[in-house]
């Protein structure tokens, strides 16, 4: 072998190992390029793992809020709801409790128009108390105040109240025979129901 021929070989191992180191470099630098990848991935996969619970627990307080917000709101309907039927029964009942202190003084204007009299002063004072007690019960109407009717009706525990029972072929069982006192209502509510006398 020449000494051309060994130089050659020797350059040609130099090559080979050279190419070999770079071959080794780069292997070492894709290894520890792909485990910073590994790395960042892994990094990036925690991230994601917080950024989802953090944004499942931001759902349910959403959840929470609206949940409140829904319960407050039926709240706050049921309130309005309930102060305008007590509104609306306040103003619609407002006369009750003249109606009331009035009733005692109706029923003496009645008790004093049954009175006979034979004297034309005593007249004219009875037709006084009349035109008198007739104006209260036309005020009271506007108010939406009238009488019970009771007599022949049928016995209804709502607007009648029962004093006495008795057997009279007259009436159908179960009937009013008798009015004691007039009962009144106040629109659709009972003030006073009338005290009767029912047929058995």
């Amino acid at each position: 072998m020449t000494l051309r021929e060994v130089r050659a070989m020797e350059r040609e191992k130099e090559t080979l190992e050279m190419q070999e180191e770079t071959t080794y470099d780069q292997t070492t630098e894709e290894t520890v390029e792909t485990e910073q990848e590994l790395a960042e991935a892994e990094a990036q996969n925690e991230e994601l793992a917080k950024a989802h619970a953090q944004i499942a627990e931001l759902q349910n307080k959403l959840q929470e809020m609206e949940q409140r917000y829904l319960r407050l709101y039926a709240d706050f309907d049921n309130f309005r709801r309930r102060t305008k039927l007590e509104f609306e029964a306040a103003e619609k009942y407002r006369a009750q409790s003249l109606v009331t202190d009035l009733l005692p003084a109706l029923d003496n204007f009645e008790r004093a128009l049954k009175v006979e009299v034979e004297d034309e002063k005593a007249k004219s004072i009875l037709h006084g108390v009349e035109m008198v007690y007739r104006s209260l019960v036309e005020a009271l109407k506007k108010e939406g105040v009238e009488a019970i009717e009771s007599v022949g009706k049928p016995f209804d525990p709502h607007v009648h109240q029962a004093v006495m029972q008795v057997e009279d072929s007259n009436y159908e069982p179960n009937t009013v025979v008798e009015e004691f006192q007039k009962g009144y209502k106040l629109k659709d509510r009972v003030i006073r129901p009338a005290m009767v006398k029912v047929n058995q």
